[in-house]
């Protein structure tokens, strides 16, 4: 059985690890509650009121330990990383798994030494119903050849945040930060292995409180098979009943597909929408009970030393065009007016 810990908890995405790892049979033996927001463990720890709270040290040290799941401030999640692969652990890390180009080489070089796995849980992807049923349409010819994606990401800011989310060193900027879902969304459903970016913008349109903060990016870029458009942003509406009305459209040569990930605005209820459009004609698919196989598939990558979950070399590409993006991009609020 595979066994799993904890280091890192500054973000919620580490309940969607801890519960992908459980329901795929791994055993979760321990957690560092050490954290930016403790309101968040003080959750975590009543929804796993039987693990206990150990030591990262300890944690890190314990060689019967074979995966650590880290959801850490972005800027420490590679060095984390890189320590718990040094260890001998495989890692699944939140998006981003890292946020400058030196921790891209540092995480590379560490993977390359350690043969073990960086595995980054993309979780509009792998814990996203309806995404992980359009993979399997596209799979299926259900659209033909896919020649380009749009991908949206908004978000809700909200009135709480931890002092590191305002600074760009700590979250690495917007696209970094969300707009790598988006990047690996358009790698995996156009199934190309490389691509380059055409060009990106961000901005700070209405936080001027918090001046290294970016509330807005976009971005172009393209592969040898497709081409792909997308938009990320702090501005939820508070009337929105969600944090954000995360969308993807996927254009085939025989069709497309569009995801309401969250929320069918003022339509159907609940989230997961998948409408399919084809020769055949027009269908909407509720995905609500679709499986979630990445957690399953990380955990027999761990077992057998594979790699049917998602490649190395993904994970880096996204990484990389990630961080091109964001040092390339052109700040428009700050340009001249008129």
């Amino acid at each position: 059985m595979v066994r799993f810990a904890v280091v890192g908890i500054d973000h919620g995405h580490i309940f969607d690890h801890a519960k992908g790892l459980i329901k795929a049979g791994a055993e979760f033996v321990g957690y560092c509650p050490q954290t930016s927001i403790p309101s968040l463990v003080e959750s975590f720890a009543q929804t796993y009121l039987d693990v206990p709270q150990i030591d990262r040290e300890t944690l890190l040290a314990d060689s019967s330990i074979d995966v650590i799941c880290i959801a850490a401030i972005p800027k420490d999640r590679a060095g984390l990383a890189i320590r718990a692969m040094r260890a001998g652990k495989d890692v699944m890390v939140d998006k981003p798994g890292l946020t400058t180009y030196a921790q891209l080489e540092a995480v590379q070089q560490a993977v390359s030494e350690t043969g073990r796995i960086f595995s980054i849980c993309f979780t509009e992807r792998h814990s996203v119903r309806s995404a992980v049923k359009a993979g399997k349409l596209v799979a299926e010819g259900a659209i033909g050849r896919v020649i380009q994606t749009l991908g949206t990401g908004p978000h809700r800011l909200g009135n709480s945040r931890p002092d590191w989310f305002w600074q760009h060193d700590a979250f690495g900027g917007i696209i970094v930060d969300i707009a790598s879902h988006q990047i690996d969304q358009f790698l995996f459903y156009t199934g190309s292995d490389t691509a380059e970016i055409i060009t990106s913008q961000v901005a700070n349109f209405a936080n001027p409180q918090a001046p290294q903060f970016e509330d807005f990016g976009d971005l172009l870029l393209r592969s040898d098979k497709a081409s792909g458009y997308v938009r990320v942003d702090w501005f939820t509406p508070d009337g929105l009943p969600t944090w954000g009305d995360g969308r993807l459209t996927i254009l085939g040569t025989e069709g497309y597909i569009e995801l309401r990930k969250y929320v069918d605005i003022a339509g159907r209820d609940g989230k997961d929408h998948l409408f399919l459009v084809n020769e055949h004609g027009v269908e909407h698919i509720d995905c609500s009970n679709e499986e979630l196989d990445y957690f399953a598939s990380f955990a027999a990558d761990v077992r057998d030393r594979t790699a049917t979950a998602m490649s190395q070399h993904h994970v880096f590409e996204v990484c990389r065009l990630s961080l091109d993006a964001q040092s390339r991009a052109v700040n428009i609020s700050s340009q001249p007016k008129g």
